[in-house]
């Protein structure tokens, strides 16, 4: 053992370079702030059309110290952009392409003017239609809800979204003109029509039909025709974003005075901004609150104040925005569940950071433009910021963090001066890439007494927790400390044999492999769950349930080992244990929606073969409302069918269905546009345009998701052009325009 760790040891020693990063004065430099978009859009007056007309007032500062004649905005490569006024007076502009790296091109917009003061104010204002030929994550129009987020591009702006230093805020006014009678939502206070937000923020808007509550100091905006379990939801939701916002205000100091909102949306579930989070509508048909929402909130409300109400920006920037309120969200999320529900959580932050960590960047250089950009600064900087919390004590780190963003501004240089004191360990997490790993060797026992040897690997001194369990189960826990690049040595008072030990109990210390750990090793993967699914998928089930055991063993709260474990279980016909697995799933505090939707598809398996068929529907049905994950819906499809249940049809479902297989046998394109929803399945729809010889749709089951929107499952038989004929399982979802059920989205295609 001591061979082994000496040549793993001299090899670090040969290979190890200490990179030190410094301040490049050459990169780019700020030259106007925004101090305010006002922005007025117009959504389009049929539900054909395709382009939202806006006019964007900006006034912007110049911050660059010297005297400016030119502004440059950026903004979609979409827009059509018909004039640009600089102070009322109408203005020549230039335009060109400016690559975004992975996002694709920005439209660069530069107009000249006469030399502009340090410090002095333009006024700019733009009047432009943004094109969106298809609906997506970031941008839609449709006649039941649309919406445009920042990165989607739509307003103008003078500095780039990735640009290293933190993209453009300010204050935002918003107003949204419909004919259509849909309702909007952004942040901030809402008057005259108008959302007025004073925070630094983004501009973002959303459209929809919602039934809107009030509760705990929060508006949530619902899918319209929920029932008691969607209305109990809504009361939960706004319970945990007036809670969160409470916990941060109790580290951060007192709350930004801005409305609470929590919007439901078919697309962009996840983003937040200026006390607004959008929440996927498929959360208020689940049977609790579900982790990725929690942690969305949790982090909005993180956000508030850090970057918010308080001015974020600088190389680093991420650091504190992303970063310090994924901690502080994790820590809300421990103090209202419990400390081994956070700790999950916090697994989930360091495999997520383990994927990437060879990637050699650190979290203060990296750019937004790095695919690895939020892997880095949102989940390794909440494990920094635990390790800075945990090195000078929770009391002291938030008295430094509040009286740091007094002034209204936070950056990395305050916070190097703040925690000056532990200068090594802050220069090595925010400006180093990470080569730190901590291993612990085989225990060696003599004279009533067990040793095992330790090594860091990286460039700090580290203390941690050793924990040993033996050969009753009783686990001894003893500290040590490591010197960087140095092995060390950890001994555990006991004459009973040691089975297992594990350095870094608490896993302080970001590192590039966390599944050596453990001695002797029980995985090779930092990611327990990838372990335990690699087993899975290949069908070797009895060896997924011992891995899974062994995740399970220290991580009781893996709520997705779990579910591994219970459908491992199913296939070795082992149906009891199985069900006691998946109803410790439904018991837990703060499950994932994938592990939600399979532990309704295991009892519904297990019902099903103890011929409780009624049982068996309901927990179908629910894991079809969850809309988790594509492969446990299609499941839950399957053993429905399987049971002979039949839904009623509504006829004007049955004749939408009539009409639609008539279309698209018609080889005319615009028989099947006209019923499809502008903007949706465009690919699809254009597939089987002209191309079909045969579709005939038999409706199976009908899912009815909320008073407008329907999942209709069929079996399709069709026979393209060139190809032998097909059929199968497919899933449209239906939504109603007016009086009307229009195509928007096909959910599933099994068709062979």
């Amino acid at each position: 053992m001591k061979k082994s760790l000496f040549i793993t040891f001299t090899f670090f020693l040969l290979t190890f370079t200490f990179k030190s990063f410094g301040q490049d004065d050459t990169r780019a430099v700020q030259t106007w702030k925004v101090q305010k978009y006002d922005i007025t859009a117009t959504l389009p007056p049929d539900e054909r059309g395709r382009s939202l007309a806006a006019v964007a007032i900006l006034s912007v500062r110049n911050v660059s110290g010297r005297p400016s004649t030119s502004l440059t905005l950026r903004i979609s490569t979409m827009a059509d952009v018909a004039s640009i006024k600089v102070n009322d007076a109408v203005t020549d502009f230039t335009k060109s392409e400016e690559k975004a790296g992975s996002a694709g091109s920005l439209q660069r917009l530069v107009v000249r003017f006469p030399a502009i003061a340090p410090d002095g104010i333009v006024t700019a204002t733009v009047d432009y239609k943004l094109n969106v030929k298809d609906n997506g994550g970031l941008a839609s129009l449709s006649p039941v809800g649309s919406h445009f987020l920042p990165l989607s591009f739509w307003y103008p702006t003078p500095t780039s979204w990735f640009f290293t230093r933190g993209a453009d805020q300010g204050a935002v006014r918003l107003k949204i003109n419909s004919g259509s009678g849909q309702a909007f939502a952004s942040s901030g206070t809402e008057s005259g029509g108008a959302f007025e937000q004073k925070l630094n923020g983004q501009p973002f808007f959303v459209t929809g039909n919602w039934d809107t509550v009030n509760s705990n100091g929060v508006s949530v905006m619902m899918p319209k025709g929920l029932g008691a379990d969607g209305q109990k939801r809504s009361g939960e939701l706004a319970t945990l974003f007036s809670e969160a916002r409470t916990f941060v205000a109790g580290m951060l100091g007192t709350a930004p005075d801005a409305p609470l909102r929590i919007v439901a949306v078919k697309r962009g579930g996840g983003f937040a901004g200026g006390g607004t989070v959008l929440v996927d509508e498929a959360v208020y048909r689940r049977p609790k609150i579900d982790s990725l929402t929690a942690m969305s909130i949790a982090e909005a409300a993180a956000k508030l104040w850090l970057g918010e109400a308080v001015t974020v920006s600088g190389d680093g920037f991420g650091i504190i925005r992303e970063g310090l309120s994924r901690y502080i969200a994790a820590q809300f999320i421990e103090s209202k569940y419990g400390k081994d529900v956070a700790d999950v959580e916090r697994m989930r932050q360091r495999t997520a950071f383990a994927a990437i960590s060879s990637r050699g960047l650190s979290m203060s250089q990296v750019s937004p433009l790095d695919d690895s950009y939020y892997q880095e600064v949102a989940n390794k900087g909440a494990m920094a910021w635990r390790l800075i919390a945990k090195r000078v004590g929770s009391s002291t780190f938030a008295e430094s963090l509040r009286a740091n963003i007094q002034d209204g501004n936070l950056n990395l240089a305050e916070v190097r001066a703040a925690f000056s004191a532990q200068s090594e360990l802050v220069g090595y997490l925010f400006d180093q890439t990470t080569g730190m790993n901590l291993l612990v060797g085989l225990p060696q026992a003599r004279a009533g007494e067990t040793k095992a040897a330790i090594l860091n690997t990286g460039p700090i001194d580290v203390t941690v927790t050793v924990a040993a369990t033996d050969s009753n189960g009783r686990v001894i826990e003893a500290p040590a400390s490591v010197k960087a690049l140095s092995f060390g040595e950890v001994v555990f008072k006991t004459s009973n044999k040691i089975s297992r030990i594990e350095i870094d109990t608490d896993k302080l210390y970001t590192q590039i492999d966390y599944s050596d750990d453990i001695a002797p090793r029980e995985m090779t993967d930092s990611d327990p769950l990838l372990a335990v699914k690699r087993n899975f998928d290949k069908k070797d089930f009895a060896a997924a349930e011992i891995l899974a055991r062994v995740v399970l063993a220290s991580t009781p709260r893996q709520d997705d080992v779990r579910a591994l474990l219970g459908r491992s279980l199913l296939a070795l016909g082992r149906t009891a244990d199985a069900e006691r697995e998946f109803r410790v799933i439904l018991d837990e505090k703060l499950p994932t929606p994938r592990s939600l939707a399979w532990a309704n598809v295991g009892l519904a398996e297990a019902a099903a073969k103890a011929n409780r068929n009624e049982e068996s529907l309901k927990f179908v049905e629910a894991a079809i409302m969850a809309d988790a994950e594509y492969g446990a819906s299609y499941a839950a499809r399957n053993l429905r069918n399987r049971l002979g249940s039949v839904t009623p049809v509504d006829a004007a479902i049955k004749a939408f269905f009539t009409e639609f297989d008539r279309a698209t046998v018609s080889n005319r394109k615009a028989d099947v546009d006209a019923l499809v929803m502008p903007g949706e399945v465009s690919k699809f729809a254009g597939g089987i345009s002209g191309g079909t010889e045969q579709w005939q749709t038999q409706i199976r089951q009908i899912d009815r998701l909320d008073a407008n929107t329907v999942l209709v499952e069929t079996n399709v038989n069709i026979k393209m052009l060139t190809k032998d004929p097909e059929s199968g399982l497919a899933v449209f979802r239906l939504t109603r325009v007016g009086s009307a059920w229009k195509l928007s989205a096909v959910e599933m295609f099994e068709v062979r």
